[in-house]
């Protein structure tokens, strides 16, 4: 046979190669399907939600979520039979590939799909070196002005920075801990003008009135119901501060004296109130794992189980519980605005994000919310805010990051985070320029404008 022959007989291989691969395609899955399923099992970070009152930095309580595509176990995927299917049909196409290639230089058959397409997202964060381990969890970030900034997160970890973010070091707690050699889980860092305030456990609560060049602790009984979600700066000695028991203690005169806000924690007011017909509502479901304070002095916080939430407004006597208006169950809630009863957002098992409809009545049990889609790939939301122009965005499980430029209508991806082993926990901005995104696995990203 002669060279002519020869390349005429590789090149109808190949050719009849890439018909039978096409059609067993078409009567499968669809290439971007394919492209879908081995990302999945590339994935190394399952969707998950940390949980305030059971996070462990070593040890995680919760359940990821599952996709029809991949079992998530622990930190490591599983890919299913269809992701399997997808590495041998991309392998089949390899081979054809490399057939074409030696067919007289006639080059490489394409076989590009339109996740290769997808896979050209903006990316408008970077990555900050940290001087803490692979193993942290960051929980809080704030600053004092657009310098000057404090970070906390587990197993002792509290930074400081004086040139807007962009290097961290140790802060000095040396006055507030002494040669104390717990390493605690700092939830909560506030600050209001030169007064800060941050709060961990075990139970501990530190203030700072320079700035926090300095720290002094501030003693609290051992009989807190509950432990310390986080806490709020209000200026002039004043500060408010909340436990995952529902429990709201407010200081006027620099943490001396502390006044109860709320009545009863929010066990007893579930056990007084379980026949009202909130669903889920028991006395063993009696505390939060996400809260948030809004401008207006109001909170809203998930039940540790997510199947209701509560809101509590300043003057009431307890917690206000609702129905969730969803199958799924509720990962974490917030706001993006001052005020909660018209700027709340809720986000639900395997990537559902919705925002409160109109103006909410927070003295009734069900609240009305409209649903967006966002196409996480089965990746939990976990964290939702809006920047200064309007711009909303998102973080999740698996470093997903997300942006809408049209108030949540649609949304695309940013690909700054796919690389990162680490879930996203807090996105904050604090003007058009600065934003940051904290995570586990020691991981703080810094907004680039783009």
């Amino acid at each position: 046979m002669n060279t002519k022959t020869f390349l005429l007989s590789v090149t109808l291989v190949a050719a009849a190669l890439v018909c039978i691969i096409f059609q067993r395609d078409a009567t499968g899955m669809s290439d971007y399907d394919l492209g879908a399923a081995a990302s999945f099992a590339r994935s190394a970070a399952p969707a998950t939600r940390m949980s305030s009152s059971s996070f462990s930095s070593s040890s995680s309580s919760f359940v990821p979520q599952q996709s029809s595509r991949c079992q998530r176990f622990g930190s490591r995927v599983f890919a299913s039979s269809r992701g399997a299917q997808s590495q041998e049909v991309v392998g089949r196409r390899k081979f054809v590939e490399n057939t074409g290639m030696a067919a007289a230089g006639m080059g490489a058959i394409s076989l590009s799909s339109p996740r290769d397409a997808a896979a050209a997202k903006s990316a408008s964060w970077e990555r900050l070196d940290l001087p803490v381990a692979d193993t942290v969890v960051l929980f809080d970030i704030e600053f004092t002005d657009d310098k000057n900034g404090y970070l906390v997160g587990s197993q002792g970890t509290f930074l400081r920075t004086n040139d807007g973010g962009k290097t961290w070091s140790n802060a000095d707690l040396s006055n507030a801990i002494g040669d104390d050699e717990i390493k605690y889980r700092w939830e909560s860092v506030s600050f209001k003008d030169n007064e800060g305030w941050a709060v961990g456990k075990p139970a501990i609560m530190v203030h700072s009135t320079d700035g926090g060049k300095s720290w002094e602790r501030i003693p609290f009984s051992s009989q807190l119901p509950g432990d310390f979600l986080g806490v709020t700066a209000l200026g002039d000695g004043q500060a408010e501060t909340i436990t995952n028991a529902g429990g709201i203690y407010r200081t006027v005169n620099a943490g001396k004296n502390w006044k109860a806000q709320v009545l009863e924690t929010i066990d007893a007011t579930l056990n007084r109130v379980s026949s009202s017909g909130v669903s889920g509502a028991s006395y063993y479901s009696g505390s939060i794992n996400s809260v948030v304070r809004d401008n207006m002095g109001q909170y809203i916080g998930v039940n540790a189980r997510g199947n209701f939430y509560l809101t509590f407004k300043p003057g009431s006597d307890a917690w206000m519980p609702h129905n969730r208006r969803t199958i799924r169950r509720i990962v974490t809630m917030g706001v993006v605005g001052d005020d909660l009863t018209n700027s709340m957002w809720m986000t639900t098992r395997a990537g559902g994000v919705s925002f409160v409809k109109g103006d909410a009545n927070l003295d009734e049990p069900e609240i009305d919310f409209y649903e967006t889609s966002i196409n996480s790939g089965g990746y939990g939301i976990l964290d939702v805010t809006r920047r200064e122009n309007g711009d909303l965005w998102c973080v999740g499980g698996g470093g997903k990051i997300f942006l809408s430029r049209n108030n949540g209508k649609t949304w695309t991806a940013d690909s700054s985070g796919d690389n990162q082993p680490a879930n996203f926990y807090k996105i904050k901005f604090y003007d058009d320029k600065r934003g940051f995104i904290l995570g586990s696995a020691g991981v703080l990203m810094k907004f680039n404008d783009i």
